[in-house]
Order: C-alpha cells, then sequence, then structure tokens
C-alpha cells in the first residue's frame, strides 16, 4: 500500500474514532500530515501496537496505527495517541481563521493537523517548554507559516485566541489560559490527578460564564507551573467518587455551593 493511501485509511480511522465523516476535515487533516517527519529519525519506540509494548521499528507503517511514539525516553514525553487528539480536535469545533493556542507542542504533528484545520487565514501559536523540542518543532513545522512556535511555557502571557489546546496534564483550568479565552473561545486540557490520570476538561467562555465538560479520559505527562499537590490529592479523590459526567460548568469564585463536583482556589466545577 503507498504511503499516501495507508495516511487516508489511517485518517478515515481518526475520523470514526472522533465521530466525524470520512472526509470532514479533521480526517483530510491526517490525511495530510505524514507523521513520521514529526518524530525525529527512526528507529522509533512505539507503545501499543498489537499489544507490542516498547517496540523499536524503523518501519514507517507501524505509525499509522493509535499508538504512542516516544520523542524522550528521559522526560517519559511521547507522541500522544492520535484518537484521543481526533476526538479532542472535533470536540473543540474548530473553524477555520480562527486564533488558536497550543500548549506542549512536542516535535508538532498535532500542532500541524490543527494548523491545517484552523488554515492559513488563521494563527496557531506554539509552545513548548523543553529547548531541544521546540526548535524541533520549528523545523517541522516551517511549511505552514502561520504557526509560529515559542520555545517557553504556556502558563504565562499568552494571546488571546478563540482555540487553547493544552497536552499537558494540570490540577486545574489555570487563570492565564481562562483570561486569554475571546467570548466563545474553548479551552482544552487534561485535568489530571496523581500519576497523570484524569480527563480532558472542555472549557467554553460566555462573556463572563464558562460552560464544561469533560470529553473523555487521559493520561498526560505533568505541565510545568500547572499543578499543585494538594489539588492533585483532591482531583483523586474526585475522580474516584465518580460522576465526571454531570459537570455542566465552571464557575470562577471560592463559593462552591452543593452543586459543586471539585473545587479548587479560585474555581470549582459545578455539576449546574
Amino acid at each position: 500500500m503507498e504511503r499516501t493511501e495507508q495516511r487516508a485509511q489511517f485518517a478515515r480511522q481518526m475520523a470514526a474514532s472522533a465521530g466525524v465523516a470520512e472526509d470532514s476535515a479533521i480526517a483530510q487533516a491526517f490525511a495530510a500530515t505524514p507523521r513520521e517527519e514529526f518524530l525525529g529519525p527512526p528507529p522509533w519506540r512505539i507503545f501499543g501496537a498489537r499489544g507490542d509494548a516498547g517496540l523499536l521499528t524503523d518501519d514507517p507503517t507501524m505509525l499509522y496505527q493509535d499508538v504512542l511514539v516516544q520523542l524522550k525516553s528521559e522526560a517519559a514525553i511521547n507522541n500522544g495517541q492520535p484518537s484521543l487528539h481526533a476526538r479532542c480536535f472535533a470536540a473543540l469545533t474548530i473553524t477555520p481563521g480562527e486564533t488558536a493556542v497550543h500548549v506542549g507542542v512536542g516535535l508538532g504533528y498535532y500542532t500541524a493537523i490543527l494548523a491545517r484545520l484552523i488554515g492559513s487565514d488563521g494563527f496557531v501559536e506554539g509552545y513548548e517548554i523543553e529547548p531541544s523540542l521546540a526548535q524541533k518543532a520549528a523545523e517541522n513545522l516551517r511549511s505552514l507559516p502561520w504557526v509560529h512556535v515559542h520555545a517557553r511555557s504556556g502558563t504565562a502571557n499568552l494571546p488571546m485566541c478563540d482555540v487553547l489546546y493544552v497536552n499537558a496534564g494540570a490540577t486545574s483550568p489555570l487563570s492565564t489560559w481562562l483570561d486569554a479565552l475571546r467570548d466563545r473561545g474553548r479551552l482544552l486540557f487534561p485535568l489530571t490527578s496523581d500519576h497523570g490520570g484524569g480527563a480532558m476538561l472542555l472549557v467554553t467562555r460566555h462573556e463572563e460564564n464558562y460552560s464544561a465538560q469533560f470529553i473523555c479520559g487521559a493520561q498526560f505527562v505533568g505541565c510545568i507551573g500547572a499543578r499543585d499537590a494538594a489539588m492533585e490529592q483532591q482531583l483523586v479523590e474526585c475522580f474516584r467518587r465518580g460522576h465526571a459526567e454531570r459537570v455542566r460548568s465552571l464557575r470562577r469564585n471560592n463559593n462552591p455551593d452543593k452543586t459543586a463536583w471539585c473545587a479548587g482556589d479560585g474555581w470549582w466545577l459545578s455539576t449546574r
């Protein structure tokens, strides 16, 4: 099978995972983005391919499965599960021409897909705290001039945006992220407890109010500058109790009521 057709088949699988049409913008973006060009040179270490854990391969065809690919072994950083990102892109309901912020660029694979969904009339500001990854990501994304990669944390001094997609686990929705959202802007990030377990939380700004809902379970490496040890323990208990699917809104105050599913410093999630 030719690589182009293999990518197209992979893209159709990702579209199915996300619950969108085979000819959707998400499918087209996956089909247009060669994953092997965003992983560094082979061999690649992949996880989850047909039960093979930690398999080393130099065969690009192995990358077009729903697998993780290691980027930095010492930091446990990987390229992420494609089906999870496909679901996240669908949840973000991206419109061409919008401005997006991507926190946790890695080597740029999902940034490239995000950029193709945004289109050349929009902008993507990417943030990667690991300098070596940021440099390589900028090189990998040179063919998409509406993308700008910043080699620093994405937890402060962000531009106003319509979409804010975070690919590192946080213990709270940072004020920096919420303040960067325009009206109808969407923030999607992993709200994670100890050991990285948690779920993707979608927050949408409506003037000064915020709707919120969990999209799917997730496990990510921690976001430096967005984690608090005490909040981690509280999240463990919240997720243990369950009922995350009942969350409907995010409130920005310190006055949680009986509808609170979880409460942090200056924010809480409500089931109403």
